[in-house]
């Protein structure tokens, strides 16, 4: 049984059946999109609705917010624990850095 960590873009239609999948094969699969704290995947309209039109700095301050915080620790503590990344494509930059 492998610890798998399945890195994908939110807007990927294949994920959830993939993550599916390799549970039904027996692995331990961390799900981003519903990660084990309980509160549903992070979404950086919940730190600002309007985070599309941040500046650099708007980013920047928004990388600091608890909620994007406790997402990012989510993540990186489910990529040490796991021994197998698997990348869903499409997708894009960060699942491709997750992958690396």
């Amino acid at each position: 049984m492998a610890k798998i960590y399945v890195a994908s873009s939110w807007r990927n239609a294949f994920y959830p059946d993939v993550v599916t999948k390799l549970r039904e094969a027996g692995h331990e699969v961390y799900d981003f999109r519903n990660p084990p704290y309980g509160k549903g995947g992070f979404h950086w309209s919940d730190v600002d609705p309007d985070f599309q039109n941040w500046t650099v700095e708007q980013y920047c301050k928004g990388l600091k917010d608890p909620w994007s915080e406790q997402q990012f620790k989510s993540d990186l503590e489910a990529m040490e624990w796991a021994d197998t990344c698997v990348l869903v494509l499409p997708c894009g930059r960060s699942a491709h850095t997750e992958a690396g």
